[in-house]
């Protein structure tokens, strides 16, 4: 891939808040996540009412999907650091996304588990290695870098927000008059491919401009030839396409998943270790900073993503539709919007701020943030907790409390994923960058695998009144704020002992 002029050390000297590039890959994962999340949204109703799925096992596949989209984040990563570089990477992911998304659009009934498949391993190599170049976009300690990753971050909510109404062209509750019934699925799953090309024909414009940032490392290697690198690099591009098979046996039978979450991440560890071998000291001692936050994060992610189980069940049952109380709202549309629109709401705010208190020196590290990012979270639960005390006898709650412990929990995910992605770049070599952000997202899949498994523990028995299932999930929701006090309270507390793993990084 053609190279621009423009070295390193100018394009991390750039002026103002954010650095120009940074626009650029905003958008071109804008219109990623408008692919990814568009198609998550329709995949558990398409399953249950199209190819009459019962709604246990579509709920499980939709889970198994979920784990793998995120546990190939790391494989990607891995590939991206030793053999593809972040651009090759990410073109190739790209492009797969497509491909499965066309499947999809041409027979979604017949061709649903390929065309899954397809996204899974793109997704692997594109999610991880366009956040690792938001993170070489800055020099070591510049206190800019998290104001950076919120922005980036509310471009990814600001797809996943627009993608999610993707779902009611196949419902037929957008543009059906233009849309034949026969085809509106087709369409919905072809709007995914369509946005997928924009993301990529957004990111050939955007490569000129990156300098030498998400080359193929091999490219540093004189002791390989050329036809040899090439080898390396369509060895990689077939091992995706024979994966595909292997991904669609295991996503359509949800008996391999356990196995593969069993294995994936011991693997990954093992694989961390081997690597740090080679690391000198300094390396070893910011990757072990690195593994404790992702740890962290995979209680985060257990409590946090009850959104997309428990909670949309506790919407849909214990939440009244009057917002302020003469405003008629879907409690389950709220549930599923209200959480994005905060982020691209206020995630440039707070990044700005992290940028206005560093000016004056006041700016907490990224360990008291991910501690303050527990804290707002056992706050957001605690706040769907006291749903309980306004409650009606048929046990309905007031939505806008339920408003208000989404737009606390938004802000606990500013204060920690966002940090997360910055985190993985600051504390990880740059030939292990792309690997250490696949694990912050494999932690992802181990968080939501919790999550199904937390949310279960609190499902009450179907023949109980309403008002006792919602004194059952509220105290549940009670249980879940105090995990995620006292993780935080952990934090903050080893936070000098983080410090020192983590040196000179902030």
């Amino acid at each position: 891939m053609a190279n621009s002029t423009a070295t390193l050390e100018e394009i991390q000297s750039f002026k103002g808040a954010y650095p120009k590039q940074l626009w650029s890959l905003f958008f071109s994962e804008m219109w990623e996540r408008f692919c990814f999340y568009g198609m998550r949204g329709m995949l558990t109703y398409f399953m249950v009412y199209h190819l009459m799925m019962d709604e246990k096992l579509a709920q499980l596949q939709y889970g198994a999907t979920q784990a793998f989209v995120y546990a190939f984040t790391f494989i990607g990563g891995l590939f991206a650091d030793k053999i593809l570089g972040f651009r090759r990477s990410l073109f190739w992911g790209g492009a797969l996304m497509i491909v499965g998304s066309i499947l999809l659009a041409i027979n979604p009934k017949e061709l649903f588990f390929l065309g899954l498949s397809f996204n899974i391993v793109g997704t692997g190599f594109f999610k991880p290695n366009i956040s690792s170049m938001v993170g070489q976009l800055y020099k070591d300690g510049d206190h800019r870098t998290d104001a950076g990753f919120l922005l980036f971050y509310s471009g990814i909510n600001l797809g996943a927000f627009f993608g999610g109404f993707v779902i009611q062209i196949g419902k037929g509750t957008m543009l059906s008059d233009l849309i034949p019934e026969a085809l509106r699925w087709n369409v919905a799953f072809s709007l995914a491919a369509v946005v997928m090309v924009i993301s990529l024909v957004t990111f050939i414009f955007t490569k000129n401009k990156l300098g030498p940032i998400g080359l193929s490392p091999l490219n540093k290697n004189q002791q390989i030839s050329n036809s040899r690198k090439k080898i390396y690099e369509y060895a990689v591009y077939l091992g995706a396409l024979l994966a595909v098979p292997l991904i669609m046996k295991m996503v359509s039978n949800t008996t391999y998943t356990n196995v593969f979450m069993y294995c994936v991440g011991p693997f990954s560890l093992l694989y961390l270790f081997y690597e740090m071998t080679k690391c000198t000291r300094a390396e070893n001692l910011k990757l072990i900073a690195a593994l404790l936050f992702i740890l962290f994060s995979v209680i985060f992610w257990a409590i946090f993503e009850q959104a997309g189980g428990s909670l949309s069940i506790f919407a849909a049952e214990h939440v009244s539709d009057k917002l302020f109380g003469f405003i008629s709202v879907d409690p389950n549309a709220i549930n599923n919007s209200a959480n994005s629109f905060f982020v691209i709401a206020f995630a440039p705010l707070v990044g700005l701020l992290f940028i206005k208190l560093a000016k004056i020196k006041l700016e907490p590290n990224g360990i008291i943030k991910f501690g303050l990012g527990f804290l707002f979270l056992g706050i957001a639960f605690y706040t769907y907790y006291f749903m309980r005390f306004g409650a009606n006898a048929n046990g309905i709650g007031s939505v806008n409390i339920f408003v208000l412990a989404i737009f606390i929990s938004t802000l606990a995910e500013l204060f920690l994923s966002p940090i997360g992605l910055s985190l993985m770049t600051k504390l990880s070599p740059q030939n292990l960058q792309g690997f250490m952000m696949g694990m912050w997202f494999l932690a992802s899949a181990y968080g939501q695998y919790a999550a199904g498994l937390f949310g279960a523990s609190i499902s009450p028995d179907k023949t109980l009144s309403k008002i006792e299932k919602m004194n059952i999930y509220t105290q549940g929701y009670k249980d879940f704020a105090l995990y995620a006090l006292i993780a935080g309270i952990i934090l903050i507390i080893i936070s000098p002992l983080m410090k020192k793993l983590m040196l000179e990084v902030k």
